[in-house]
């Protein structure tokens, strides 16, 4: 009996917010595929929906990677092809994906990465700050490990990108500030949604404002060179 191929993990970038971002060769690909794995499949569906695709989900996510694995990589192993879509942007950006495409890799199974919408990209591009070198932090440490994480870049003459969850934004920006010194920031919150919100000004002022404020929606904080003599 002849031996079958093993089957393609593509990676595929979903819309950060705004559906219609999705490329033609992504709805391809989730509508061929015989297994989509997704961050949050319950996420998910509303995208699949959308594009009336009707392929099989199966869950793939920080909790349960380590059981999932084996799961996903048997599927390929056995000729099938699988898509990998996280909840928002480019697989493997602060999430699971590279420990599947490593193990991938192991078992030389093809992997192919569909680019598309990423919120780091999206957020350097429209900050106006510079592009020429910089450093995506992902997200600090929710409590032990943040000082430490912040003086390690201190003085790299690069723009500063981090993830931030609504509710940590002041005390991360405080923290900024009394490591980084005044710097120009820019606070990027719900791209490509309906109430995208792009606020240019100082780790000065803002880590006082926004300790005062409630915050809501997704947010990327990006942090001027130290050097910098971009201010707004």
């Amino acid at each position: 009996m002849k031996k079958r191929n093993n089957g393609v993990l593509y990676l595929v970038s979903t819309p950060i917010g705004n559906l219609g971002d999705i490329s033609f060769r992504g709805i391809e690909i989730l509508n061929g595929v015989s297994l989509i794995a997704a961050e949050d499949t319950r996420h998910s569906k509303k995208l699949l929906m959308h594009y009336n695709i009707n392929t099989k989900l199966i869950s793939y996510f920080e909790h349960n990677k380590l059981s999932r694995i084996p799961v996903l990589i048997d599927h390929l192993r056995i000729g099938n092809d699988l898509a990998l879509i996280t909840d928002a942007g480019t697989p493997g950006i602060s999430d699971p994906a590279y420990r599947i495409v490593r193990e991938a890799i192991k078992e030389s199974i093809e992997v192919v990465s569909l680019p598309g919408p990423s919120a780091v990209i999206t957020a350097l591009v429209i900050s106006g700050l510079p592009t020429d070198r910089f450093i995506f932090e992902g997200f600090l440490p929710p409590k032990k490990g943040r000082q430490k994480r912040i003086k390690d870049v201190k003085d790299i003459d690069a723009t500063l990108i981090y993830f931030e969850s609504p509710h940590r934004v002041g005390k991360t920006l405080l923290q900024l500030y009394e490591i980084l010194g005044d710097r120009p920031v820019v606070i990027a919150r719900e791209l490509t949604k309906k109430y995208q919100e792009i606020k240019r000004g100082t780790l000065a002022v803002f880590s006082d404002n926004y300790n005062r404020v409630k915050v809501k929606g997704e947010v990327v904080i990006l942090i001027g060179k130290n050097d910098s003599n971009v201010y707004f």
